[in-house]
């Protein structure tokens, strides 16, 4: 169904190439199979990420010619992997990627540097372990999130169930994904039953733009659930048991520059469903923004605009309508802090899970840090539970007790100091990809953050303020898949070597972030911030932040913002 907004002269090019191949198969197989192409067609690369595979060039040889290479992004329920399954992904990145694993923001993992040969094989091989890339990427649901501290109560268990069980409710229904990477077949597009194949939830012409559900157990806000467009929030008795969840709609990062209709936006609180209601009414929001987002610009297709545009009393009646029932009211909850356990840590069944951080999410062996090897060794011989975190982290779980220090000495031989991992600004920091793969890039951000935490760290040590934990997070473009629009410090990518620097977010991550400085150049950030962190230093109240002592003063009236 087209909304009321568009119609076919007017709906944008992916909208026409949907609903023409609504198997989403386009003719994927057939270049796979062609020894000659090294890279798909435009409207094959849109097709691709439905598949979970971006095609993407490396940046840093475009003065020679481009050189195609491809992302592939697994869809993975609340971050959880087996040990096999780890070891599988470990040994596909090597063979096929470049040697290192990115663990994205939405729990997943990521390949980089692949080729067009080494597609297939690796696809195959995540099938074989059971895994899938199949909507990791798309204009239909993505990855859903869900707390990744191993469960300290019933709640934790009954979440993460939730979670996989809406994943596989909400996914495309295609036999193109088994056809072409599986079978290697390309499907007949003239077939009907393929030319008018309908997805029995998404339709044929799928979602206007991705969708991104999120579940959060209160104090913690470990994965920034008002930021997605759908957010169960678990509300527990005093005994610990489920009791529901609230339901927060409208939530998203993206933006575009220059460009005032897009805007970062929290998700507002609609009302409370409950255990049994959750696919139902994930189901229905689904088909809200099926329905009614914009198939005629790309840039506003979001259920935040939606929401934005029509307001939450309309969405909630318009959910209503569709689920066939009156929500109850939003319960009372409190996040009170967002962020990750680093370190040893007793979970509640008497086992222990120890919390790795991992820079910029990058697992990769270096000179000082062989992180990828010794986590591969520690998975090989104690079979740990892979937890991936949407702050980019890995944890492992379900740990005897007397494995911890025999696991603290393997990962000691490789670099990897249980007790010290990275200072306290260091651990609380995240980054997009951005340069030399991802195409959106406009500015450094991966590669560009650990050193200018460095240099961030001394600002703050001549200030008097050795050791402060403030959120930074950094983006190479306004797109926002760190969630820099959060942190208590944003940088936003605006052109190369240049940043607009945003500040105000709080410790509990339910707070936008405001813009300060629009087009700072890198070498100017630390600069600019000096005086700020001198001024922090001076007027915080006790145990003040920093993102609520630059709301509190910058946002106040007359103040530059």
């Amino acid at each position: 169904m087209i909304s009321s907004d568009s119609d076919k002269t007017t709906v944008t090019h992916n909208e026409t190439i949907k609903e023409a191949i609504p198997t989403l198969a386009g003719t994927i197989a057939a270049t796979l199979a062609d020894p000659a192409a090294d890279r798909f067609s435009e409207d094959d690369t849109q097709f691709l990420k439905f598949h979970g595979v971006y095609q993407q060039d490396d940046r840093d040889l475009r003065k020679t010619g481009k050189k195609y290479i491809f992302m592939v992004r697994m869809r993975l329920p609340g971050g959880v992997l087996t040990p096999a399954q780890y070891l599988v992904c470990d040994d596909l990145a090597t063979r096929h990627g470049n040697a290192s694993l990115r663990v994205t923001s939405r729990q997943s993992l990521q390949f980089h540097g692949l080729v067009k040969t080494g597609l297939g094989p690796l696809m195959k091989g995540l099938h074989g372990a059971l895994l899938s890339t199949l909507a990791a990427c798309g204009d239909v649901n993505r990855n859903v999130v869900a707390p990744p501290t191993p469960a300290t109560n019933g709640v934790g268990i009954q979440v993460h169930a939730l979670a996989r069980e809406i994943a596989l409710a909400v996914a495309p229904r295609t036999k193109a994904y088994h056809s072409i990477w599986l079978e290697g077949v390309q499907l007949d597009l003239n077939d009907p039953a393929n030319k008018d194949f309908t997805d029995p939830l998404y339709g044929k012409i799928y979602l206007p733009r991705k969708f991104k559900i999120g579940f959060a157990i209160p104090p913690l806000n470990d994965v920034d659930v008002l930021t997605n467009c759908l957010g169960f929030i678990a509300i527990a008795d005093a005994q610990g048991g489920l009791l529901g969840f609230n339901l927060a709609a409208g939530g998203g990062m993206g933006r575009s520059h220059g460009n005032e209709e897009t805007f970062p936006r929290v998700a507002d609180v609609i009302g409370f469903v409950t255990p049994d209601q959750v696919v139902q009414a994930a189901k229905a929001v689904i088909t809200i923004h099926r329905d009614f987002g914009s198939r005629t610009n790309r840039k506003h297709a979001r259920l935040k605009y939606i929401i934005a545009d029509r307001g939450p009393a309309w969405f909630r009646e318009e959910l209503e309508r569709r689920l066939g029932f009156r929500l109850e009211e939003a319960r009372p909850f409190k996040f009170d802090r967002q962020g990750d356990a680093f370190g040893w840590h007793e979970q509640a069944n008497g086992k222990f899970f120890v919390g790795l951080f991992v820079e910029t999410g990058r697992i990769k062996d270096t000179e000082g840090r062989q992180l990828k090897t010794a986590l591969r060794r520690v998975v090989e011989r104690f079979l740990p539970e892979i937890r991936l975190t949407p702050a980019n982290n890995v944890m492992l779980a379900e740990i005897a007790p007397n494995n911890r220090a025999a696991i603290t000495h393997l990962l000691g031989e490789h670099g990897v100091d249980v007790e010290r991992q990275g200072s306290i600004l260091r651990r609380a920091s995240m980054a997009c990809v951005a340069l030399p793969t991802c195409g959106l890039a406009l500015a450094e951000s991966e590669r560009y953050l650990p050193d200018l935490i460095t240099r961030l760290e001394g600002a703050l040590a001549e200030v008097g303020l050795p050791g402060e934990e403030i959120t930074i997070r950094m983006t190479g473009c306004p797109n926002g898949c760190a969630r820099p629009y959060m942190a208590e410090i944003g940088f936003v990518g605006k052109a190369p070597g240049r940043y607009q620097i945003y500040l105000g977010g709080n410790e509990a991550s339910t707070r936008l972030n405001r813009l300060w400085k629009d087009n700072v150049k890198e070498s100017d950030i630390v600069g600019e911030l000096r005086p700020l962190f001198a001024q922090f230093a001076a007027e915080r109240v006790a145990g003040e932040r920093f993102g609520d002592w630059t709301a509190r003063t910058l946002w106040s009236e007359g103040a530059p913002v």
